[in-house]
C-alpha cells in the first residue's frame, strides 16, 4: 500500500525523506542536483518528469516563489540595480505558469506550497474576474495555511518558527497541527536572515516537522483508503 510520490522543486530531500520514512516510494525532482548524494533525486524539468510514471501524489514543495510572494512585490516596481523590470516580470510570468501547470497535472493528489501571493501572481494563475475567490477555492484546489511551529516537537526545536505558508490542496485534507503551542514566542529566522549568497535558499527552507506531518497524515489516509 505504498504511495508513489513526486516531490517537485526540492533539492534538500526533506519532504522526500519524510515520505520514504513513512514507507512510500518517494522521489524528489529539480533542475539542480540534490544537496546530498542520493539515487532518489531526478534532475530535470518536473513538467517532463511527471509523465515518466503514474504518480499517486505530487507535492510541489518549493516552486520558485521569489516573484510570486508578497515579500518580493516591491521589486516589480523598482528593481535592484543589477536587474531590469522586464526580467523580473518575465520571471513572474514563468513562475505563475509553472504553478498552473503543476496544478493541471494528471495526478489525483496534489499539494502546491508557496508563501502568501500578491495579486499579480493570483491573476496569472487564476485568470478571470473572480481571481481572488478562485485563489482560495477554485472547485479543485482549496487554499489552507500553516505555520512551521504548529508541527514542532518542542519550543527548542529548529522548526519552532513563524513563516506563514499556503498549501493549495487537491484531494487532500488540511493538515492537523501536531502540538498545542500558540506560537507567540516562535522565532522568525526566515525574516531575520542576513544578506548572503545563500539567503534565498535559507529563506525557502522546508521544515522537518511539517514534512513529517504531510507524510504521516496524507500517507496514512492513502493507506487507509487502499485497505478499505
Amino acid at each position: 500500500m505504498e504511495m508513489k510520490v513526486l516531490v517537485a522543486c526540492e533539492t534538500s530531500g526533506t519532504v522526500r525523506e519524510a515520505f520514504e520514512w513513512a514507507g512510500h516510494d518517494a522521489w524528489s525532482c529539480d533542475l539542480l542536483p540534490a544537496d546530498t548524494p542520493t539515487n532518489k533525486h531526478l534532475q530535470g524539468d518536473v513538467r517532463e518528469v511527471i509523465g515518466w510514471d503514474d504518480w499517486d501524489m505530487l507535492v510541489v514543495a518549493h516552486p520558485p516563489c521569489t516573484r510570486l510572494c508578497n515579500s518580493g512585490a516591491r521589486w516589480l516596481k523598482k528593481p535592484p540595480a543589477n536587474r531590469t523590470l522586464k526580467e523580473l516580470w518575465d520571471e513572474l510570468d514563468e513562475g505563475a505558469a509553472l504553478c498552473r501547470e503543476m496544478m493541471d497535472a494528471d495526478v489525483p493528489l496534489i499539494c502546491v506550497e508557496n508563501p502568501v501571493m500578491h495579486h499579480h501572481a493570483k491573476k496569472r494563475i487564476w485568470p478571470g474576474d473572480d481571481w481572488e475567490k478562485m485563489s482560495a477555492d477554485d472547485g479543485t484546489f482549496v487554499r489552507t495555511t500553516v505555520q512551521p511551529w504548529q508541527f514542532a516537537e518542542s519550543k527548542d526545536a529548529e522548526d519552532y518558527q513563524k513563516k506563514r505558508t499556503c498549501l493549495w490542496l487537491k484531494g487532500l485534507p488540511p493538515l492537523v497541527p501536531t502540538n498545542d503551542f500558540d506560537g507567540k514566542d516562535a522565532r522568525q529566522d526566515c525574516h531575520n536572515e542576513p544578506p548572503s549568497e545563500m539567503r534565498w535558499k535559507n529563506r525557502s527552507k522546508f521544515h522537518v516537522g511539517l514534512a513529517q506531518a504531510m507524510a504521516d497524515q496524507w500517507g496514512g489516509l492513502f493507506q487507509q483508503q487502499m485497505a478499505a
